[in-house]
């Protein structure tokens, strides 16, 4: 099993959400219940706090970022830090959270709620495009695991509760569902989370998996094929970058460990790094 090594050795509660941005060769991430958006350069490490909830993001264009809240969808600049609000996302909530998310290849961004205490059925999925936001997935618990196939056939998606991971079709030209989700790969006979998750060049899947330390590599027909192993228990999303997109990085979390078990591994919560054996996509930009 290849292993991954520290990149990052800031300590998030819930690290989450990579994004390399395929402009700027950068790669950013989120502390959710730090509720901060964090990042490097080649000065050293930058973040921006914020007053609420951020959780996931796509890149809009070389200074734009969109990014989820709790209560919204925005733009944020890197440069000056400003922020535009774009649509509201269960703004008339105060019980729920943005958690994962991703861009889609139609230029769209689905992205998940879930209850601040990941209440049973308390979220949704959603997927902005052309202006509106739409629910797709109701009744959601923990979401996760959202990402595309490069054929552009299916989106793929979890809610970790269950301990399986979604596949549903989507049609051209606009990448709307196309028929139910169904049960594409079920891990709850080996006990496992399925968390945060991103396909690559080949149309694998590429699972971090909560509480077991480690990205699982799976083919298009679910077969499993290897892991990253990652020195933190809770790790949380990959996402692939670096010059040729042949790095596989991974966030973690903190959050439900005790003092005991984070004195003994610092590392929970940072951030790391692995060569992967195949190289992974460019993430999607968003068209607002």
């Amino acid at each position: 099993m290849t292993a991954a090594t520290l990149w990052d050795d800031r300590s998030c509660e819930l690290g989450e959400g990579p994004l390399w941005h395929p402009l700027r060769k950068q790669l950013f991430w989120f502390d959710v219940l730090g509720q901060k958006l964090l990042s490097r350069t080649e000065d050293g490490p930058v973040e921006w706090h914020f007053d609420e909830i951020v959780s996931a993001a796509g890149w809009v264009d070389d200074a734009t970022l969109l990014i989820a809240s709790e209560t919204a969808l925005f733009t944020f600049d890197l440069d000056s830090a400003e922020s535009e609000f774009v649509a509201p996302l269960e703004s008339e909530r105060t019980d729920t959270r943005s958690n994962d998310g991703r861009a889609d290849p139609w230029g769209g961004f689905w992205i998940g709620t879930m209850g601040k205490s990941a209440e049973p059925g308390a979220g949704a999925i959603y997927r902005y495009y052309q202006g509106q936001v739409r629910k797709l997935h109701p009744g959601i618990s923990i979401p996760n695991a959202i990402c595309f196939s490069p054929n552009r056939h299916w989106a793929y998606f979890a809610d970790t509760k269950t301990g399986q991971i979604m596949r549903q079709p989507l049609a051209e030209p606009d990448g709307w569902p196309a028929g139910p989700a169904q049960v594409w790969l079920d891990l709850t006979g080996d006990g496992l989370n399925p968390d945060g998750a991103v396909t690559d060049a080949a149309g694998n899947l590429w699972n971090a998996q909560w509480g077991a330390g480690r990205v699982a590599q799976y083919s298009p027909d679910g077969a499993f094929l290897g892991a990253v192993s990652v020195p933190a228990a809770h790790s949380s999303c990959p996402a692939f970058g670096g010059p040729d997109l042949s790095t596989l990085f991974c966030t973690s979390a903190r959050e439900h460990l005790s003092p005991d078990a984070i004195a003994a591994n610092p590392a929970h919560g940072q951030t790391f790094a692995a060569p992967a054996p195949g190289p992974g996509l460019p993430e999607p930009r968003v068209i607002l």
